[in-house]
């Protein structure tokens, strides 16, 4: 048993007891819906608790409000991303009736690959989806994004390193980050409106 477990529970419990109501409120404010903020509240302390040495903790609602923010973008990643998935089946010209057994094995898949992308910029999770899922060619790709060939060979061979290489897309957005100063978690396209600050 870890001799550390007792200071660990006593350290997380109070920062439990003194940022919890407030991180649930900041929530609320920027979900509209106490019954999510609710569930991202605990959802970032299980976060917190995976941590090695809570102790280290300095600007715990810092903290806090950073991964309870990227909690929150992976849900609008994820139910974007579901939203697109059943658009598509409903625009196919021979209708697909998947049992809800299927579109949840779909959906999985679809959270895997993003997953695996992790770390990439949107620009090139898009070059990525777009080959493979819609089978576009790189032409038509470059068309839809306004980029040359030459930077959606250059996206590609990034996304499908990530494949290859475990740990090559988080190396690849440090090394971005470092090198220019952009924030470890940008906002995506499509969370206009939605919080990107502490």
């Amino acid at each position: 048993m870890d001799s550390n477990a007792p200071l660990k529970t006593r350290l997380i419990g109070q920062i439990f007891q003194q940022h919890h109501a407030w991180l649930r409120a900041r929530l609320t404010y920027w979900t509209g819906c106490s019954h999510s903020a609710e569930d991202l509240a605990a959802e970032t302390f299980l976060k917190v608790w995976t941590l090695p040495d809570p102790g280290a903790i300095r600007e715990p609602r810092a903290l806090l409000t950073t991964i309870a923010q990227r909690l929150m973008y992976e849900r609008w990643r994820r139910r974007d991303r579901e939203k697109a998935c059943l658009d598509e089946m409903t625009e196919l010209t021979e209708p697909l009736h998947a049992s809800p057994h299927e579109q949840l094995l779909l959906m999985e898949r679809l959270s895997a690959i993003d997953r695996q992308l992790d770390g990439l910029s949107g620009q090139a999770k898009a070059v990525f989806m777009y080959s493979q899922l819609d089978g576009m060619t790189y032409a038509q790709i470059g068309q839809r994004l306004g980029l040359s060939l030459g930077r959606i060979h250059q996206l590609m061979t990034l996304a499908l390193a990530c494949f290859n290489s475990p740990g090559a897309c988080q190396a690849q957005r440090s090394l971005a980050a470092a090198a220019t100063g952009a924030p470890l978690f940008p906002r995506e396209p499509g969370d206009a409106g939605r919080p990107a600050t502490a």
